[in-house]
């Protein structure tokens, strides 16, 4: 009998920038169960102890200092994986953040009692999967895209398709993309591996799961959403140990399930903001996808109904391929706004009237809300909270007015600029666009789905659904007309990708329409308008791509922003000074400053070539500024995020 492994090497659970590598442990004679991926406690400075994970355990030392010994093993399941552990260090190194960081969010916290049945279970007692289903659908298939290894940018036709309900509930009805990703997933599974499919949101997640188990089975599927109860996910994170052949879907975080035979790796609308890591360090989900598979060499699919400008960036390098897939035959039409100031054109409104004799209809508007602004009913000047200084608006009609940042009622408000206390309504919200449709085409049932009223499916009844972009339901059989209003107001918003998310927000509406549907498109001419109007999507992206290339915006390049104080901020600059091609804009004063804190932000562009290099400068500036001492409560020195769009959101 082999003598145990004298040390481990432990990745320790904290923020701090100083921590993040491998510290060596001894292990102490006598403690049982140190072994890769279990939870431990280890020992700090001044007496403190930190959570951690294992990552390696040797019987050769790399430190020659004193070793301090592991406190316990908090538990013996292994939940930090091999495959997971390469993945957040090389992310996080990427992206200039911490591996613990990353962990956060891969790992879900522990469950003892789940735990402890997963411990107690027998592997050999447990039940054979049954066989496969047949597959209703073959026209769907890619074939050889598993097996190849190939990765492809995915351009999905929309329409709906009805598969059985998983739960018994008869049919169910859902977009014809989940049905693309469920037949590829299969492939995957066919061939003894797992699949990772990735969503924006659960509307997403609900569909792709029932066309999972039309496709391979209910027992193969397995979600992994912080939406669920703690116990329930982490059961589902305990499943994917299991080294089953299953598909594994869920939203950003599902990028980092454990899977040891990993056969394929799809993201769903990868353009979609809900992709987006709010947390340190920032990984997008894409992108943590793009790296996994370059590491596992699994297929990679990025799908959507529109082509993001990342994913054509990536077809115009020769990284990704481009696949078409499916037909969906709908007559889209541009209707110029009207000049008495209707809201909905006399061609939208034909469009409904004549869908409405077949089934529902679908109405997309921007804003949720019966006014989602109020102004000054005297001078015009817009009403906003003396709170927090947000916009006051209307969620109902005769309901108070109440800002929609903070929530506070208006009570007793007066116009900071003429003293004026009448207010007047701007704009139109769903509720309010549903009562007056209501009103227009009487004896027609009008329903609402936005974030207070969320509708995930409706039935083929003749009705119409008034929905903010994002919160259309599902229709049995699709919509036989679709409306996209305020596209004028869309567009009219600033930031780097308003075009770019207004095309894919319309082009997820258009997806709804039943074949041979009428959608109409408000208020809307030039590129946006042409992107929706034809079959396909790509040369809209190709043209946004190269406007943004010569411009060195995002994704064309990538970027870096630098804030903190400026002697900070100066450095890091002065660090980053001698790699060629770089271009700093700034600094400038940073916008979350606080009254009177100096904090400045630049912004550093520079080639994907360049971006390890950049990471690594970065992150030594970030380390060197953590060592200085602050006062009590002050923010870091130093913050970097690479890759961040918010700075472009104003342009």
């Amino acid at each position: 009998m082999s003598p145990a492994p004298a040390f481990a090497r432990v990745v320790v659970d904290s923020r701090l920038p100083q921590l993040d590598r491998l510290f060596e442990y001894r292990v102490p004679p006598g403690l049982a169960g140190v072994a890769p991926g279990v939870r431990v406690r280890v020992p700090l400075r001044n007496e403190r102890e930190a959570s951690g994970y294992v990552v390696e355990v040797t019987d050769a030392r790399d430190w020659e200092g004193e070793v301090a010994d592991v406190a316990h093993v908090v538990s013996t399941v292994p939940v930090l994986q091999p495959e997971v552990w390469a993945l957040a260090r090389a992310v996080a190194d990427r992206a200039a953040g911490g591996a613990a960081d990353v962990l956060r969010v891969a790992i879900p916290g522990r469950q003892a009692r789940v735990e402890k049945a997963w411990l107690a279970r027998d592997p050999e007692a447990r039940p054979a999967l049954p066989a496969l289903p047949a597959l209703a659908d073959a026209s769907v298939v890619l074939p050889g895209l598993v097996e190849g290894r190939r990765r492809v940018a995915l351009e999905c036709a929309g329409g709906v398709a009805e598969v059985v309900d998983g739960d018994g509930d008869g049919t169910a009805w859902i977009g014809r993309w989940a049905v693309a990703l469920a037949a590829l997933a299969r492939q995957a599974l066919e061939r003894g591996e797992q699949a990772i499919l990735v969503v924006p949101d659960h509307r997403e997640q609900r569909q792709l799961r029932l066309a999972l188990v039309a496709a391979v089975g209910e027992e193969r599927v397995v979600e992994l959403d912080a939406r669920q109860k703690n116990p329930e996910r982490y059961r589902a994170f305990l499943r994917c140990l299991d080294d089953e052949p299953v598909a594994i879907i869920g939203p950003r975080s599902a990028v980092y399930a454990p899977a040891k035979r990993l056969g394929l790796l799809a993201v769903w609308e990868d353009g979609d903001p809900l992709l987006a890591e709010p947390l340190a360090p920032g990984v997008h989900a894409r992108d943590a996808a793009l790296v996994r598979q370059a590491q596992s060499g699994c297929a990679l699919v990025l799908a959507g109904h529109a082509r993001s400008t990342d994913a054509e960036r990536l077809v115009e390098v020769g990284f990704l391929e481009h696949e078409r897939v499916g037909e969906h035959r709908v007559r889209v039409l541009p209707a110029a706004l009207a000049d008495d100031g209707r809201r909905v054109p006399a061609a939208a409104f034909a469009a409904a009237r004549e869908g409405l004799q077949h089934g529902p209809v679908l109405v997309q508007v921007a804003r949720p809300g019966h006014a989602p602004g109020l102004a000054c009913g005297d001078c015009g000047a817009r009403a906003r909270c003396r709170a927090c200084g947000g916009p006051l608006g209307v969620r109902s009609r005769g309901s108070a007015p109440a800002c929609r940042l903070c929530g506070r009622l208006a009570a007793a408000w007066s116009c900071p600029s003429c003293s004026g206390t009448r207010m007047r309504e701007v704009g139109r919200g769903s509720s309010r666009v549903a009562e007056e449709l209501g009103r227009a085409v009487p004896g027609i049932p009008v329903a609402v789905a936005d974030g207070e009223h969320e509708r995930l499916a409706v039935d083929a009844r003749p009705r119409i659904v008034v929905a903010t972009r994002g919160a259309e339901p599902i229709a049995e059989g699709g919509y036989r007309a679709v409306l996209l209003l305020d596209g004028d107001s869309l567009l009219a918003r600033e930031g780097l990708r308003v075009a770019e998310e207004a095309v894919r927000q319309w082009a997820t509406a258009r997806a709804l329409a039943a074949d041979g549907a009428s959608v109409v498109l408000a208020g809307v001419m030039g590129p946006a308008a042409a992107a929706i109007t034809g079959a396909t999507t790509v040369p809209f992206a190709k043209a946004e791509l190269a406007e943004r290339r010569a411009l060195r915006f995002p994704p064309a390049v990538r970027t870096a922003s630098v804030v903190g104080h400026p002697d900070a901020v100066a450095e890091a600059l002065e660090a980053l000074g001698g790699i060629e091609h770089l271009d700093v804009l700034g600094p400038v004063p940073a916008a979350d400053a606080r009254p009177g804190e100096q904090l400045e932000r630049a912004i550093a562009r520079f080639a994907y070539a360049d971006g390890a290099r950049v990471a690594s400068v970065v992150r030594a500036r970030v380390l060197a500024a953590a060592r200085r001492p602050a006062r009590p409560g002050a923010p870091a020195r130093l913050r970097i995020r690479l890759d961040d769009h918010e700075p472009f959101d104003g342009l």
